[in-house]
């Protein structure tokens, strides 16, 4: 028999993720997948972002955003301390991808898929601020299929990419369906809440190691309307 051809790498901006626990690990085995974790950002043009940006702000993140940067994860998570938070500690909690697989991802308004690892500068994240999520924008819907059918192709039917985000939106869901299909999931306590009500559940659950029930987003559409 010829030899076992590698698995493909998929390669996004920022740092590899680190060491998954084994709890995740226990979790995705006894799932039958490996889940992904894609979030959607945080909103960049409330009250906390505009503290962020405040060119006179001296609190120690704007500090850093000024001089060596921040990761996108610290940004989101400043401008939004509940919802994107709570998505992204728990998706910190329960990734167990592969050291070559992103675990968490995130969604970006001109810069398709993330790592929440990835340095941004003062310019960067004012930039990404600036841009408007449009379903049809091509800054932002060709960056974000681009890195979807990179993300695709690499994971073939071996994960499941779970998307911590509302889907009561056409600013993902039809393109995040036309790329990963079934593969899309989403948990099954989402429905019927609010976005609030939803970063005290993550939160909730990442620090009890609780990991939610996931369904696909056809069944979650299905059921919300």
């Amino acid at each position: 028999m010829g030899e076992k051809k590698p698995a493909k790498r998929v390669v996004f901006h920022g740092k590899a993720p680190g060491d998954s626990t084994a709890q995740s690990a226990e979790a995705a085995s006894t799932s039958g997948h490996r889940y992904i974790y894609l979030l959607s950002p945080a909103h960049a043009g409330g009250k906390r972002a505009r503290m962020l940006f405040r060119p006179e702000a001296q609190f120690e993140l704007a500090e850093r955003l000024r001089t060596t940067g921040i990761s996108l994860g610290e940004a989101f998570s400043f401008m939004s301390p509940l919802y994107f938070r709570g998505k992204l500690a728990y998706a910190s909690a329960f990734s167990a991808s592969p050291p070559d697989i992103p675990g968490t991802l995130l969604i970006t308004p001109s810069r398709g898929l993330l790592r929440p690892e990835t340095n941004v500068s003062f310019a960067d994240l004012t930039k990404l601020a600036e841009v408007r999520i449009k379903a049809q924008d091509p800054a932002y819907r060709d960056s974000l299929e681009r890195d979807l059918r990179r993300l695709s192709e690499t994971i073939g039917q071996d994960f499941r990419v779970v998307l911590l985000g509302s889907i009561a939106t056409r600013k993902y869901i039809p393109l995040l369906l036309e790329i990963l299909g079934e593969r899309l999931l989403v948990p099954r306590k989402f429905i019927g809440m609010g976005n609030m009500s939803r970063g005290a559940l993550l939160l909730r659950c990442s620090r009890e190691r609780c990991e939610l029930e996931y369904v696909t987003v056809a069944q979650m559409l299905s059921q919300e309307t």
